[in-house]
């Protein structure tokens, strides 16, 4: 991993990443890329396999045949045993109802979307980019164990990028399957409704309190000192609130406002996400009471400083 500044965030480039490709990552792990690049998911989501003799697929990945054929081919001479899903964006989970079609293996991991209330306007109802057809076997409690021939996997809750978020912890190799909440080639994109920043940051805590040594992401090569990683995507974010305090300060209200002087020079296609991104720190403000909002939560929402 690249070194990291006080100040910013200097992400890794490819790192192997070849769509399509099956690599081994590990005595236990093998890797397979989905081709679903973009500028959200990097080359592709990233499809793990667990085990040798006994398997459990993570994140299966969009509904391609190809890859789900990919996948099905590259456990031949095996069991699928389990089929484990961290979120259910629709990067991640919907190719889990074919595979499980195709080997009779349980779906387990996260609970369904549920839509979260209180928001107005456009968020209202925003499920756009959620798996609403995923039907878990078991949705998976924090702490819960998955044991398989050889290997043991273990859930850990980490809400944030999504409200049902999970983690899955490999206990053989004090590894850990960390979903879209801790990638090497970005920072993990936190945008209500259903995301975050108060469960977001919380989670990083929870990793850090963690001892695995090596994180395998949905999307990029591997976080290799997950815990200097994590530090770093905790200040980034900090930093970040700090700019949009003093936007508040400075009298900017209004979400667009905001992001105009906060991403400087953002590529146009991604103001979206950036206007998202910025509500989930505005909310986290507002819950603990360093802000005021006047209307419903969204992005029409105007703020201002306490007493502003």
């Amino acid at each position: 991993m690249k070194a990291i500044a006080d100040d910013e965030l200097i992400f890794e480039g490819p790192q192997e990443a070849a769509t399509g490709q099956m690599t081994r990552l590990s005595p236990l792990v093998r890797r397979l890329i989905a081709n679903n690049p973009s500028p959200f998911t990097f080359t592709g989501t990233c499809s793990y396999i667990v085990g040798e003799e006994e398997l459990a697929i993570i994140d299966p990945g969009p509904l391609d045949e190809a890859h789900i054929e990919a996948l099905l081919q590259a456990a031949a001479g095996a069991k699928i045993a389990h089929i484990l899903v961290t979120h259910t964006h629709r990067d991640h989970s919907p190719a889990a109802a074919r595979l499980k079609a195709a080997t009779g293996a349980p779906i387990l991991g996260a609970r369904p979307y549920r839509p979260r209330a209180g928001f107005a306007g456009a968020l209202k109802g925003l499920d756009a980019s959620h798996d609403l057809a995923y039907a878990p076997d078991l949705a998976l409690e924090d702490g819960a164990r998955i044991e398989g021939r050889g290997y043991t996997i273990e859930a850990v809750a980490t809400p944030g990028h999504a409200a049902n978020h999970l983690a899955f912890a490999l206990r053989e190799e004090s590894a850990l399957f960390s979903g879209d909440h801790v990638m090497a080639w970005s920072t993990s994109i936190v945008a209500p409704p259903d995301g975050s920043m108060g469960d977001y940051m919380a989670s990083l805590d929870k990793l850090r309190a963690r001892g695995e040594t090596i994180f395998w992401p949905g999307h990029g090569g591997p976080v290799r000192e997950p815990q200097r990683w994590m530090r770093a995507l905790g200040h980034h974010r900090r930093q970040r609130e700090a700019s949009i305090l003093a936007r508040i300060e400075a009298g900017d209200g209004a979400v667009p406002q905001i992001v105009a002087k906060v991403y400087e020079g953002l590529n146009p296609a991604l103001v979206g996400a950036a206007s998202l991104s910025t509500l989930a720190h505005l909310e986290d403000l507002v819950a603990r009471g360093r802000i005021a909002m006047e209307g419903e939560l969204g992005l029409s929402a105007r703020f201002s400083a306490i007493g502003g």
